[in-house]
């Protein structure tokens, strides 16, 4: 208990938002939502064997990726029994190849007997910056993948052993080793460890923008799996006539961006249990199953590295048409909009912009000008009426406007006559 106090207090306090906790009695997979507040007193009814806890926190009690609050940590999870190495080789070859060097050295390291897990603790960061976080996240497992990192197992949503219970799979008794309590700033660890900045070849120039389209897939399908579940919130999670195919795309999303065909399933299955009316399990499997084929497509590279586009690249106009999405609706989403409603969120930033730069908008500047004028009229009436015989040159020199405008004056005096 203690333990697992410890562990959950270094990894979430003074967190925001609910953590999940989840176990496995008799293989039957549980899982509940909790304030940070409230596990100190919920814990006594969690400690057993396999009991798993939430790296980040979420903004409602559901444990899926559109419902992020705070990203809290990055994690590298390392399998290191499906290898030749023993834990003491993989300690000493994080020590001497890696730590400090292609990676920080991580907050604390979760020990199950069975695998280690990284964990780099960060100053908190809203859902915002997930496309960053998961480049971040990706480029630290993938310098692990020599010593047996899963490179499934690095989603924002990930789940891992809490401390201090058992893994029915061996026996052993999950265990924490401490290593420092300094939290990690997200935008620092991508300058200091992502190559994107060094601009000195050919070649990395090239690699830079692969980092870039990067993340711009990260944040597309990031994004568009937010659109699918505010989509669902403002129908009041009625979507029957639309259920197959919402989920069709939220799983095919979820695959993309997660690259974790299983946990993109569950997320699935999460979503399709909140809808007013939800497909039974068998049918949402069913109904979506293509969807991680064409995933497979998705993430095929051509010989050179470059990326070549399978699977299903649905455009704006084609998801709109397969959902009826309504303008109103799309007024509220991010990536999944209309020519009309792109050309109109441009209009409404090009004028916030003008204002910024201090341009007036349109009615000030002409009822300014109105006032000008009238002013400029004023003065003009004094002094022809002082000096009738004076010229327009005159005039224009006295008032610092054209002859021309003068003329135009006069005309307006003349017409209110």
């Amino acid at each position: 208990m203690q333990a697992a106090l410890q562990h959950i207090n270094a990894q979430h306090f003074h967190s925001d938002g609910w953590i999940a906790l989840a176990s496995k009695p008799d293989g039957q997979f549980k899982q509940k939502h909790f304030r940070v507040e409230e596990l100190e007193q919920e814990l006594q009814e969690w400690s057993g064997k396999d009991v798993y806890f939430s790296q980040n926190t979420f903004y409602y009690p559901r444990r899926r990726i559109d419902n992020i609050r705070q990203l809290r940590a990055l994690y590298v999870d390392i399998d290191y029994y499906k290898t030749l190495y023993t834990y003491d080789q993989i300690k000493m070859a994080l020590e001497l190849e890696y730590f400090r060097k292609s990676i920080p050295e991580p907050n604390y390291i979760i020990n199950s007997g069975r695998g280690l897990v990284l964990v780099f603790l960060i100053v908190p960061v809203p859902h915002l910056a997930l496309p960053r976080w998961q480049a971040v996240e990706n480029y630290i497992v993938n310098q692990l993948k020599p010593l047996g990192a899963d490179t499934q197992a690095s989603d924002a949503a990930r789940i891992f052993r809490l401390a201090g219970t058992v893994n029915s799979k061996n026996g052993a008794t999950v265990t924490v080793e401490f290593r420092h309590e300094h939290r990690f700033e997200l935008e620092q660890l991508k300058i200091d460890f992502l190559p994107e900045l060094k601009k000195k070849s050919k070649q990395t120039r090239q690699q830079d923008k692969k980092i870039e389209h990067i993340f711009n897939v990260y944040t597309l399908h990031y994004n568009r799996l937010l659109d699918l579940s505010s989509l669902v919130k403002m129908r009041n999670y009625e979507m029957t006539g639309y259920r197959e195919t919402t989920l069709f795309l939220y799983r095919y999303w979820s695959c993309c961006f997660l690259s974790d065909t299983d946990e993109a399933l569950e997320q699935t299955l999460n979503l399709n249990s909140e809808f007013s009316s939800p497909l039974p399990k068998r049918e949402v499997e069913r109904a979506t199953k293509s969807a991680e084929k064409a995933y497979g497509q998705w993430v095929l590279n051509t010989s050179n590295g470059t990326f070549r586009r399978g699977g299903y690249n649905y455009k704006n106009h084609k998801v709109i048409q397969l959902l009826d999405i309504t303008p109103n609706e799309q007024k509220r989403l991010n990536t999944i909009i209309s020519v009309e409603e792109k050309r109109r969120r441009n209009t409404i930033a090009k004028r916030e912009k003008r204002r910024k730069d201090g341009v007036k908008d349109r009615d000030t500047y002409i009822n300014e000008k109105k006032h000008l004028t009238e002013n400029r009229l004023g003065q003009l009436e004094r002094l022809i009426n002082k000096n009738p015989s004076i010229k327009n040159i005159e005039l224009a020199e006295l008032l610092s406007i054209s002859s021309a405008r003068v003329s135009q004056l006069k005309k307006v005096l003349r017409d209110r006559e």
